[in-house]
C-alpha cells in the first residue's frame, strides 16, 4: 500500500506538467483545475514548429550520445587496468578521478570557457561532448571497475592461454560478460549529460544550444509561456524513458550485481 501511494505521489508533477501542457495561458493563470477544460495541442505544435526550440532537442541528443560514446571508450579501458593490474599510485589516481564527479561543475565553467575560445570550439556540439566528460568519465570507471573486478581473473589467463590477443579477448568474451554494467554505464551517462545545464548553457550560443538552456528562455513581452514550458518539458522527459526502457534489463541486473 505505501509504496503504491509513493508512486502516485511521485506521478502527481508529471500529471501536473502534462495537463498544463494541453491548457492555454489563459487557463492555465486563469484559475484551479485538474484538468484541461479545452484540451489543445497548440503548445506541442510551438515545439515541433519553431526551430529555435525542435533545434534544442536536436542539439542536446547529439552531444549526450557523443559523451556517453566518449565516456564508455575511455571508461572500459581505464576500468580494466584498475580492475586487473596494481600500479605506483593507482588508487590515489581512482581517488582523484572520482573527486572530479564530487567537484560542481561551477568550478570548472571558466576554465573550459577560456579553453574552448582558445580553440575555437565555443558553440559546438564536441565542446560540451567533452565537457561533461569531466564528470562522466569518473562515474564510468567507478561503476565499470565494480563489474570488471567481480568476473574471475581465470577467464582473463584461459583465454592468453588458447592463443586470444588482447583486443579479441576484450571484445569477444570480457565485454559480453559485463554487458548489464555497460548498459548501466551508459544510462548514467546519458541521463547526467541529458539534465546537465550550466557547462551546456555557458559553452554554447546558438549553433549547439541544448533544450535546457532553451527552456529558460521562455519569457515574452505578454509574460512566461507556460504551456509552451510545459510541453517542453514533457517532452524533455521522453528520451530519458526511451533509454531506461531499452537498458531496463541491464539496469535491474547492473542494480543487483554492480556498486550502482
Amino acid at each position: 500500500m505505501i509504496p503504491t501511494l509513493y508512486i502516485l505521489f511521485l506521478m502527481v508533477p508529471i500529471y501536473w506538467l502534462a495537463s498544463m501542457s494541453l491548457k492555454t495561458n489563459g487557463e492555465i493563470t486563469g484559475g484551479f483545475s485538474l484538468w484541461p477544460r479545452s484540451p489543445t495541442l497548440a503548445n506541442y505544435k510551438v515545439i515541433f514548429t519553431d526551430p529555435s526550440w525542435y533545434h534544442g532537442y536536436i542539439n542536446s541528443i547529439i552531444y549526450v550520445v557523443m559523451n556517453t560514446a566518449i565516456s564508455l571508450a575511455v571508461a572500459l579501458p581505464a576500468a580494466y587496468a584498475f580492475s586487473r593490474y596494481r600500479f605506483l599510485g593507482d588508487k590515489h589516481l581512482f581517488f582523484w578521478l572520482f573527486t572530479n564527479r564530487m567537484a560542481p561543475p561551477a568550478v570548472f565553467v571558466l576554465p573550459f570557457f577560456q579553453l574552448y575560445s582558445a580553440f575555437g570550439l565555443i558553440d559546438t556540439h564536441i565542446a560540451v561532448a567533452i565537457a561533461h566528460c569531466l564528470f562522466n568519465v569518473p562515474l564510468a570507471v567507478w561503476i565499470l571497475e565494480g563489474f570488471m573486478s567481480g568476473v574471475p581473473r581465470e577467464i582473463d589467463e584461459t583465454a592468453y592461454i588458447d592463443g586470444y590477443s588482447f583486443p579479441r579477448f576484450f571484445f569477444r568474451i570480457f565485454t559480453p560478460l559485463i554487458a548489464s554494467g555497460i548498459g548501466v554505464t551508459a544510462f548514467f551517462c546519458f541521463m547526467f549529460s541529458w539534465v546537465e545545464l550550466l557547462l551546456a548553457r555557458t559553452l554554447t550560443t546558438v549553433n549547439a544550444k541544448p533544450i535546457a538552456a532553451v527552456m529558460t528562455r521562455t519569457v515574452s513581452a505578454s509574460g512566461m509561456d507556460w504551456g509552451v514550458l510545459a510541453a517542453a518539458g514533457i517532452l524533455t522527459i521522453v528520451p530519458g524513458a526511451l533509454v531506461i526502457w531499452f537498458v531496463r534489463n541491464y539496469i535491474a541486473k547492473g542494480f543487483a550485481l554492480g556498486r550502482v
